[in-house]
């Protein structure tokens, strides 16, 4: 995935979170403990950190800690995610195409940052919309490039948004359990070994 995806996904999502920014942010989604302000730090909060660990390269850099401030207003929330948004992917556009990250799912390269922080937005988005009692539905655009890169295992038989929704543990799908446990694929997918999940 390219920095453009992050891009797009970020001015969709955001565009939604601007639309709601006079509901009550401290409405929680079922099954979760945070409220909407406390969701959208969080995605803020995984922006910068994968801007921070992609540029440190492919060890574990843990001496600095980041943190968006959920008490913050609505909007500058929303703004923050931008920010954070704009750093990661200045950081991918201007990488050696052989750059490696740390995760701790893997070694990632830009386009598993890219997908990460797509993931972020669209499933954390999602959080806040069900939170709020709001219908959220990316467009298949943003959503099937997120769940090919970093879950290549996932159903090819589903649609792709309720697809990454399972894939993310959020939801069940025909014939297949909610996911208690999950993770994603972020190394380069030439590295998959072609399993059907790595569970």
């Amino acid at each position: 995935m390219k920095p453009e995806a992050l891009t797009a996904t970020t001015e969709f999502c955001t565009a939604f979170l601007g639309e709601h920014l006079s509901a009550d942010w401290s409405a929680t989604a079922p099954d979760m403990e945070w409220p909407a302000r406390s969701i959208v730090a969080h995605i803020g909060n995984t922006l910068l950190w994968y801007a921070f660990d992609f540029t440190a390269g492919d060890a574990e850099l843990s001496t600095t800690d980041t943190t968006v401030r959920a008490d913050g207003e609505p909007g500058q929330l929303v703004r923050t995610v931008t920010t954070a948004a704009a750093l990661l992917g200045a950081a991918v556009t201007v990488a050696d195409p052989s750059a490696r990250g740390w995760h701790p799912y893997g070694l990632a390269d830009a386009s598993g940052f890219v997908a990460m922080g797509c993931d972020e937005l669209l499933i954390h988005t999602e959080d806040v919309a069900r939170g709020l009692g709001v219908p959220f539905t990316p467009p298949d655009d943003l959503a099937e490039p997120v769940l090919r890169r970093l879950f290549p295992w996932a159903p090819s038989d589903a649609e792709s948004w309720p697809a990454l929704r399972w894939a993310n543990g959020r939801t069940a799908l025909p014939g297949r359990e909610r996911l208690t446990r999950w993770w994603w694929h972020c190394a380069p997918l030439s590295e998959w070994d072609g399993t059907t999940s790595p569970m």
